[in-house]
């Protein structure tokens, strides 16, 4: 392992809205429809994006993009530079997957996304899917144990963010601080706090916007990501038909679910939802939203390997429906055990 000079990503955008602005030269545009369906047009740098009535324009930069990863959060001074591109227009999707990404998860939060941002997120879908075991990156690892994890890597980011990995290679960071590092660690844990009092008259409480906010995203990416993953799904080869149709219908009532989600302010016409309940369900949705991340790992990993990954597949699923259970507000059915 060779030791690299501090990875440090730019923090200009390689993705940004443009409505009427130009756009950078070498970058190409998307063309956001109201209602998330997206095309590419002709390559027009410097001229204004071409947007239509109630449609969006944005421009990204397809790379080469070289970033530095940290796989193990308790190994800071190993890591990955890892260079990657947006992959080209696939004609067999009906949308591709970094348009996807760019609408569900950056368009709604903010008008540009970073090198730095992007880093993160690849950052923290690969941790997730390490903890998870549907990749392994073993210390020492062999040849062979290294192509599994570059093959299990490539698959999940092209699944998760539509990028297609040119070269990754395994560095030794130089920038840690491990004073900082060990201090981060000996530190207490802070106090959770406490739960605000209950209102005694719910309906004379204001909505909580932060939970709200939080809220809308997470719905938003389930809504627009689940008919993607039902078709990423329905696209692998099925070692079961029936295992695979099951799979299938429980997505299909998950986006049904999302589709008809209740408001999360209002508990009826009138009469607004306590602040703590608000929490709660946001936290379903977020959870919820954690699965469908989990979901999108377990799809790369049964792409790599055929015919495993049924099991978390099953997995997966059932904490999706039981998240979104939770974020309608039913209570989870208490188990009982068979009475003799």
């Amino acid at each position: 392992m060779k030791r690299e000079p501090p990875l440090r990503e730019e923090h200009t955008p390689i993705a940004a809205r443009c409505d009427g602005a130009p756009v950078p030269p070498g970058a190409s545009v998307i063309v956001f429809g109201a209602d998330g369906q997206a095309r590419r047009p002709a390559a027009q740098g410097g001229k204004l994006a071409a947007a239509g009535k109630g449609e969006t324009a944005w421009w990204f930069q397809p790379g080469p993009h070289a970033v530095g990863l940290v796989p193990f959060a308790a190994a800071p001074e190993i890591g990955l530079r890892l260079a990657f591109v947006v992959d080209l227009p696939d004609p067999r999707l009906v949308r591709q997957r970094f348009d996807l990404f760019l609408f569900s998860e950056v368009a709604g939060q903010g008008a540009s996304l970073g090198l730095a941002d992007l880093a993160g997120r690849i950052e923290t879908a690969l941790r997730a899917a390490l903890d998870q075991g549907t990749l392994e990156l073993p210390p020492c690892a062999s040849l062979d144990e290294w192509n599994a994890f570059r093959g299990g890597l490539d698959e999940l980011l092209y699944m998760r963010f539509g990028v297609t990995v040119d070269d990754c290679v395994p560095v030794e960071l130089d920038d840690v601080d491990f004073a900082a590092v060990l201090r981060r660690r000996a530190a207490p844990m802070p106090a959770p706090p406490l739960p605000e009092p209950v209102s005694p008259a719910p309906w004379l409480a204001a909505p909580a916007p932060a939970a709200k906010l939080d809220d809308a995203a997470a719905l938003r990416r389930l809504f627009l990501e689940l008919p993607d993953a039902s078709r990423a799904l329905r696209l692998l080869p099925a070692p079961a038909f029936a295992a695979r149709q099951a799979h299938l219908r429980q997505l299909a009532l998950a986006a049904l679910d999302v589709n008809t989600m209740p408001a999360l302010a209002w508990l009826a016409p009138g009469q607004a939802r306590a602040a703590d309940e608000q929490r709660r369900l946001a936290q379903a949705s977020a959870a919820a939203v954690q699965a469908l991340d989990e979901l999108w790992a377990a799809l790369a990993q049964m792409q790599v390997q055929t015919g495993t990954g049924g099991d978390d597949l099953d997995r997966i699923l059932a904490n999706l429906a039981c998240h979104l259970a939770a974020r309608r507000g039913h209570a989870a059915e208490e188990r009982r055990e068979p009475a003799l």
